[in-house]
């Protein structure tokens, strides 16, 4: 029997997680909805002394990380990995795992709708009736077909996207340090044709050192004059005080944002603008989506603690069996 620690969570109740982790002869610790800072994690840690430790947004330093007598896996409830110090993880021989692919449909979903909410002016023509304006005449709106989307970062998530706006009629360029072996829904570019030749540029890329503001004034002043950038994977790989300077002195005309850089207390200057649609880091959520992930990052914890590897590694444990 373990003690498996589960930070915080980003949905109503534990009761999927407990199922799977106290149908498996273990002991559930729930922290709070809320992601506690650093040193509250911590503190919980050095109380609980688990052997698993699973979290969605909270951070798990490599303090919390040192704290456990016997300490077996870091689960990510989700697919990031910047709030996990991974490499303190790898030091004291325990795994980190995640759910890559429990999102794909619905990231790519949100991606979509964002552009298409953007082409067809849903957002500003919603607003502007709403505000009891009726003005057909002032709708400037775009056509699919004649436009080219760049997506930046062609994993999954950027594959599925790529699929979809192909399947509405837009053209698609993509970019990554890896290509796949196959891209029959959009033509591997490299980043300067992507800039030159994007009508819209999305963003799927996971948070690095090596992407962390890789989305800056140099960058944006590169993009085509009249753009959209839109965001759905990790809120600083965008530079924000960059993305406001480019949407009032150009070449921006729009930005969509399902992350931004500060969240949950994103820079208000850039989320009160007329021309920039955000929505709360929502993008992985539906309800089949949500029920996936818990049941598998608490399953991929039974795994490890049976024992066995998980089906997801995201390290090599220097001392691993």
């Amino acid at each position: 029997m373990a003690i498996v620690l589960q930070t915080d969570f980003a949905w109503p109740d534990v009761e999927i997680e407990r199922t799977v982790i106290e149908g498996a002869g273990h002991i559930l610790v729930a922290g709070t909805s809320e992601a506690l800072p650093p040193d509250r994690i911590e503190a919980l840690v050095v109380e609980h002394d688990p052997e698993a430790i699973m979290t969605c947004w909270a951070e798990v330093s490599a303090a919390a990380i040192a704290s456990p007598t016997k300490l077996a896996i870091v689960q990510r409830i989700g697919v990031g990995l910047d709030n996990i110090a991974v490499e303190a993880a790898t030091e004291r021989a325990a795994w980190v795992a995640n759910v890559p692919d429990y999102c794909v449909e619905e990231v790519s979903d949100h991606a979509v709708a964002m552009i298409m909410g953007w082409l067809r002016g849903v957002v500003p023509l919603d607003r502007e009736v709403k505000a009891g304006r009726w003005n057909p005449a002032a709708a400037q709106l775009r056509r699919a077909a004649d436009l080219t989307a760049g997506i930046l970062g062609y994993g999954r998530i950027g594959q599925a996207s790529a699929r979809k706006l192909t399947g509405i009629g837009l053209t698609v360029l993509a970019t990554d340090i890896t290509p796949p072996s196959s891209s029959k829904n959009a033509r591997m570019v490299d980043m300067a044709e992507l800039l030159e030749q994007s009508d819209v540029i999305l963003v799927h890329l996971p948070l690095t050192p090596d992407t962390e503001h890789l989305v800056n004034a140099a960058f944006l002043a590169r993009m085509r004059l009249g753009s959209l950038l839109v965001n759905v994977s990790r809120g600083p790989v965008v530079d924000s005080a960059a993305l406001i300077e480019a949407l009032k002195e150009g070449p921006l005309a729009a930005a969509a944002l399902d992350v931004v850089e500060g969240e949950p207390d994103p820079p208000a200057e850039l989320v009160a603008r007329a021309d920039v649609i955000v929505t709360p880091h929502v993008a992985f959520s539906s309800d089949a989506s949500l029920a996936e992930l818990r049941r598998r990052s608490a399953e991929e914890v039974v795994r490890v603690l049976a024992g066995e590897r998980p089906e997801n590694p995201c390290n090599a444990p220097l001392r691993s069996g």
